[in-house]
């Protein structure tokens, strides 16, 4: 089966968790979803998971079998059973991949309205060389001017685009499919997120982001009855980062051993920001670290959400200030010269 994304899961634990609360089993909650699901994958995979779960008896074995649902959920899914709190654990794992389908959507629309722009701006280019340009070319060449210097350089490369046109159409070709290598594959999501990573440009993002997952991952963990080593555990598998993944390790390490406890460990890792670490010692003293966990994961989404539209408020005005200006002068390139030429022959 095809892994399900985010919508999917989404909907999945949403429906699976309004039935538990209403009292029904989670077979009858199965067979429910599947009288009301189309026909196609969508159906195949409930009765799939149906028909698992009747031999086996477990959810968690049922989904890990369909292949189609990540391991981090399987795993929250059996601790569910174990501890009587399913029901607890499916709404929270759905609010859980609500805010990553957010912030993926955040993500891709900051990446995609760029790429947008400079397809157009390479597209407007590309017609004013192509198509307009060569009109002024014949128009010189009627006169009998010669043309030097940056205008020359303009009609130079406008003649290169117009015979080697096969070439740049292929190359565009390739671009192209580079994007929907690296936007719709799981293989090209996960070179651009190791790219987005290690990038200077976006690493205090990426840093940010894998801290809201953590948080999250710990928020969930906690609330569903693991201790804090058993979440941390949990956690590490959500976390992509290699800097992220350190930390925690260390935290565990540091816990084990006796040494620190969790909240000394964390500020000591600066896992979290100064603030962020305050509140963190503030909710392990009042007993409520499950629930401070989940605003600092808030937090952190309102930040990175904060920074992307920053970030493109101030991208839209620059693109459009190169396209105008490249535009402008390509047109002064070749208008300047030609009105000095009509200025000389009416002289």
């Amino acid at each position: 089966m095809k892994p399900l994304n985010d919508t999917e899961l989404i909907f999945f634990c949403s429906q699976l968790s309004l039935t538990l609360r209403a009292g029904i089993s989670v077979s009858e909650g199965i067979s429910l979803m599947l009288e009301d699901a189309p026909d196609g994958e969508g159906r195949r995979l409930l009765e799939q998971t149906a028909h698992e779960l009747e031999e086996t008896g477990s959810l968690s074995g049922a989904l890990e079998k369909t292949a189609a649902f990540p391991s981090y959920l399987c795993s929250m899914v059996e601790i569910g059973e174990q501890t009587g709190r399913l029901d607890n654990v499916m709404e929270a794992l759905a609010a859980h991949y609500r805010r990553e389908e957010a912030l993926s959507r955040n993500l891709r629309s900051a990446v995609a309205y760029p790429l947008v722009m400079l397809g157009m701006m390479i597209a407007v280019m590309a017609v004013l060389l192509v198509r307009v340009m060569p009109v002024f070319r014949q128009v010189f060449e009627q006169l009998g001017a010669q043309m030097s210097g940056f205008p020359g350089a303009v009609m130079e490369l406008s003649g290169a685009l117009s015979r080697y046109s096969a070439v740049f159409l292929a190359l565009a070709a390739c671009a192209a499919a580079a994007c929907v290598f690296f936007f719709f594959t799981v293989k090209g999501r996960g070179l651009a997120l190791r790219f987005f990573q290690r990038s200077r440009l976006s690493r205090k993002l990426a840093e940010k982001l894998a801290c809201s997952r953590f948080a999250s991952a710990m928020h969930l963990s906690l609330s569903s009855g693991l201790d804090v080593d058993q979440s941390l555990e949990m956690a590490a598998r959500l976390t992509e980062l290699p800097q992220m993944q350190k930390k925690i390790q260390d935290i565990r390490s540091s816990i084990a051993s006796g040494k620190e406890t969790f909240t000394e460990a964390a500020s000591r890792t600066r896992i979290f920001t100064g603030a962020y670490t305050r509140m963190l010692s503030a909710g392990a003293r009042a007993g409520a670290l499950d629930e401070v966990m989940r605003q600092i994961s808030i937090q952190y989404d309102e930040e990175v959400e904060e920074q992307l539209d920053s970030l493109l408020s101030r991208l839209e005005p620059t693109l459009v200030a190169v396209l105008s200006v490249a535009v402008g002068l390509i047109l002064l390139s070749v208008m300047l010269p030609l009105l000095g030429i009509m200025t000389n022959i009416g002289g």
